[in-house]
């Protein structure tokens, strides 16, 4: 049997944390790239919030639906979130291109394409997540 402490400070562990952040380094790292080579700053930036926003609700809603009882109540919320988050990047694409030019909503869009690929590369990378444990009542 372990503990929660080995647990916490295994090497999976802590793999497993440094992989689930990988977008956001990624995107930094992207970002920055992008700006020295003479990328539009609006969409960079545009996207860059964009991404780290649906990043932010991403990890809200995994944070809430974890203390929910009923699975049809989280696979709902999981869903309707996802869906929000699509829509949030849509969003981001467009302000870009609208608020600067078409050049601006083409940044946006390739820096998110690229955030999502290391993200979705991730996720694949990591398999399933761990079971949890069902309480009994």
């Amino acid at each position: 049997m372990t503990t929660l402490y080995q647990n916490a400070h295994s090497h999976e562990r802590v793999t497993v944390s440094a992989l689930q952040y990988l977008d956001i380094y990624f995107l930094v790292l992207g970002g920055a790239v992008a700006l020295v080579l003479g990328a539009p700053s609006l969409g960079v930036t545009v996207g860059g919030a964009g991404w780290l926003l649906q990043r932010l609700v991403q990890i809200t809603d995994r944070r809430f639906t974890r203390r929910l009882r009923d699975p049809r109540t989280q696979v709902g919320i999981h869903v309707t979130e996802a869906f929000g988050r699509i829509w949030l990047l849509a969003a981001a694409i467009v302000v870009a291109g609208v608020a600067g030019h078409r050049q601006d909503g083409l940044a946006a869009a390739i820096l998110i394409f690229a955030a999502y690929s290391v993200g979705f590369a991730v996720r694949i990378v990591s398999g399933p997540p761990p079971e949890r444990e069902s309480e009994h009542r």
